[in-house]
């Protein structure tokens, strides 16, 4: 058995020299954008009194200290996935809101040892690809939850994986409150803690991460697979065209 040379120059018969690109640090540089980031919130409760609204609402008070600009997403009114289609009024809102955001802000109440479906639903209407446009990916996200009783990240987990399935870019840090019913006061206003000095760290991770991959998104998501695929596409419609 030959034993490997790391000097000498690497052979890759199985590459499209035309779509294999070097990555530099010239072009991972982040463009500046004027705007503000745009982040948008998603909660997973219909309670009157919603802990994981409260805690998106103090997010966002937050994000709009640290000079972002923020939607919340009311869930109610949205159909179940199947039982309506994309003219819903809901479901035109929410992903015209997902295309405009730069990053998002994901909370979820833990219900069963997991998200709700409250939440899940929110997620399911919005598919990997509207037309050519892939509405999340690229995005940033920060994930929290909120538990009725002792801490837990059940949630929190189940929402990286789906944020990986949307292609998203999710930041280290999160939030899992417990015992939410004692972290707010008669105001719905959070009250000082541990708890929420973590959400003030997720928040401006979350705006540090979205300034710096917003203005290179789509070089930072391009894929050789999909230069190659793009590329065999092209050609057929060449070749189509010729006959």
């Amino acid at each position: 058995m030959s034993q490997f040379d790391i000097d000498a120059e690497p052979s890759l018969p199985n590459i499209e020299e035309g779509q294999f690109q070097i990555p530099s640090y010239q072009q991972v540089v982040s463009q500046e954008l004027a705007h503000p980031p745009r982040i948008l919130l998603l909660y997973g409760s219909l309670r009157e009194r919603s802990f994981s609204r409260m805690v998106v609402e103090e997010s966002a008070r937050l994000l709009k200290a640290f000079g972002a600009e923020v939607r919340i997403f009311n869930p109610e009114g949205l159909p179940q996935t199947d039982t309506a289609d994309e003219s819903h009024p809901k479901v035109k809102e929410l992903r015209e809101l997902m295309m405009w955001s730069e990053g998002q802000v994901w909370c979820s109440p833990e219900r069963h040892g997991s998200m709700t479906s409250i939440f899940k639903s929110q997620i399911d209407w919005v598919p990997l690809s509207i037309g050519s446009v892939r509405p999340t990916q690229g995005k940033t996200l920060a994930v929290m939850q909120v538990c009725g009783g002792s801490q837990s990240f059940n949630v929190v987990n189940q929402l990286r994986v789906l944020g990986r399935w949307m292609r998203m870019v999710t930041i280290p840090n999160q939030s899992s409150v417990a015992r939410a019913h004692l972290e707010f006061d008669e105001n719905n206003r959070m009250k000082p803690s541990s708890y929420y000095n973590r959400i003030v760290d997720v928040m401006e991770e979350l705006v540090k991460f979205t300034l710096m991959f917003r203005g290179n998104k789509n070089y930072l998501v391009d894929r050789y697979s999909e230069r190659v695929e793009s590329a065999e596409q092209l050609s057929e419609r060449v070749n189509l065209r010729s006959i």
